[in-house]
């Protein structure tokens, strides 16, 4: 399986995600900066040690990002799909099944990035999910994704909230070798600080048993 297939045909829709009953393919909706749909799943490992956030390097051969440190599953929708039916994003990336009834809603979010030939802009539906699970029990896929790390949540925090330089994050190759590389923000996808912060936070507090007004497309 090839990183993305620039025929994959998205719906488009308008800036609040209103379809608007028209498909074209990833490569022209790029190419003419079409809002369209897309799904992030943050996945949190609970366990020894305190709660584990995973984080993905994305494949050196993704049209957007590549190499850059992202969400722990990012994805579009196909043209027709559900969220429930997208989130098969989390296998093909990670190796991980994920029911829709597992997850919260963080929210939604409006992006609009310039990429190599054109314009990306998605209205994305952003999910969590906490599993009890370590990282070794994920499958990075080569295609799409470069290596998995799984920081402590509070150290995650601490590097987006700019309490520390730097974050020492555990991880696993595409061949499920275990390696440790220290990660600065330059690493991750960029204008992404603030999101990041704001999603990580609300993890924190799902976790306490509470939650944060969710994400809205503003």
């Amino acid at each position: 399986m090839a990183a993305q297939d620039p025929d994959e045909p998205f719906d488009l829709c308008d800036r609040d995600g209103t379809l608007l009953g028209r498909v074209k393919s990833r490569r022209e909706v790029h190419r003419d900066g079409d809002w369209h749909r897309a799904l992030h799943l943050w996945v949190v490992l609970r366990g020894e040690g305190g709660p584990r956030v995973v984080l993905q390097r994305r494949s050196l051969a993704k049209d957007t990002h590549p190499g850059l440190v992202d969400v722990s599953v990012a994805g579009h929708l196909r043209a027709g799909e559900t969220e429930r039916e997208a989130l098969r994003e989390a296998d093909e990336e990670i190796g991980l099944t994920v029911a829709l009834e597992a997850t919260v809603l963080l929210g939604r979010r409006r992006i609009e990035k310039v990429v190599p030939g054109g314009v990306d802009r998605e209205v994305q539906t952003v999910l969590a999910t906490v599993i009890d699970g370590v990282l070794e029990g994920l499958r990075p896929h080569a295609e799409e994704v470069a290596a998995l790390y799984a920081p402590g949540l509070d150290d995650a925090l601490a590097l987006v909230r700019g309490e520390r330089p730097s974050l020492v994050a555990p991880g696993l190759d595409v061949g499920g070798r275990p390696v440790i590389d220290v990660l600065v923000e330059a690493d991750f996808v960029p204008g992404d600080g603030a999101y990041r912060r704001r999603c990580l936070e609300a993890l924190e507090a799902h976790l306490r048993g509470e939650s944060l007004p969710p994400m809205r497309l503003e």
